[in-house]
């Protein structure tokens, strides 16, 4: 059966990451702006992953902060979105570390519940031998974050492809496209930007994908792959 592009870009980086070898569990993020295909391409791995290994599937929305800590500069401020949207500390002490070096392997898969606005009640899992962790979310590769990742995904799209997806998958969301125009312009745009130029994810992640069609990615930085196994531990 022949693959088409999609499909054989998955197969690589499932091979890939089948590959690298740690001591603890593999921690993957899958980083890009909004509206990029993070949530689709990491579900699309755990299909492919998971026929050989476990797989831990965790999102950066379980660990939001408080709406009101969120938006206490402005529902429309960008500042606000890159700055106060996440719980980066429990991101780190919740999941990074205990799947790092010299953890314990109990995790929790969810910090806050942001649609009911409340905290996630603690229940922590402990993560099977030689598992990998795909980790999707917006801002992944900022400063607070970025070293503790042992291989970290790109998912690149120009701003206008942001906001032409959103317009479909947000509208039911904002109530109208004027909604979701105000929102993106004046909120999550300019706050990937404010992203962009602090972290320079671009330059920063081992795998960029361009995703400006989906069916059709393109790889725009891999890593030099070592065989037969790619030691990618770090700190």
């Amino acid at each position: 059966m022949t693959l088409n592009q999609r499909e054989q870009v998955l197969v690589r980086l499932a091979t890939y990451l089948g590959r690298c070898r740690v001591s603890h569990t593999l921690r993957v993020a899958i980083d890009g702006p909004d509206a990029a295909g993070k949530t689709r391409l990491a579900d699309d791995l755990v299909h492919l992953l998971g026929q050989e290994q476990e797989v831990i599937r965790l999102s950066v929305d379980g660990f939001h902060r408080p709406a009101a800590v969120r938006r206490q500069r402005g529902s429309l401020s960008a500042e606000g979105y890159y700055l106060d949207s996440f719980d980066h500390n429990a991101i780190i002490d919740s999941v990074l570390r205990p799947l790092g070096p010299g953890g314990d392997g109990r995790y929790l898969p969810a910090t806050y519940d942001y649609r009911a606005d409340e905290p996630v009640p603690p229940t922590y899992q402990r993560a099977p031998a030689r598992a990998i962790l795909l980790f999707d979310g917006v801002f992944l590769l900022r400063p607070e974050l970025r070293d503790f990742w042992d291989v970290a995904l790109y998912l690149h799209v120009a701003p206008e492809v942001t906001l032409r997806r959103a317009l479909k998958r947000d509208l039911g969301l904002f109530g109208s496209a004027a909604a979701v125009e105000q929102r993106y312009h004046g909120r999550y745009l300019p706050g990937q930007e404010l992203y962009r130029a602090e972290a320079q994810p671009l330059d920063r992640a081992d795998i960029v994908l361009d995703m400006g069609d989906p069916l059709r990615p393109a790889v725009l930085r891999w890593p030099v792959e070592a065989e037969p196994d790619t030691d990618v531990e770090r700190g």
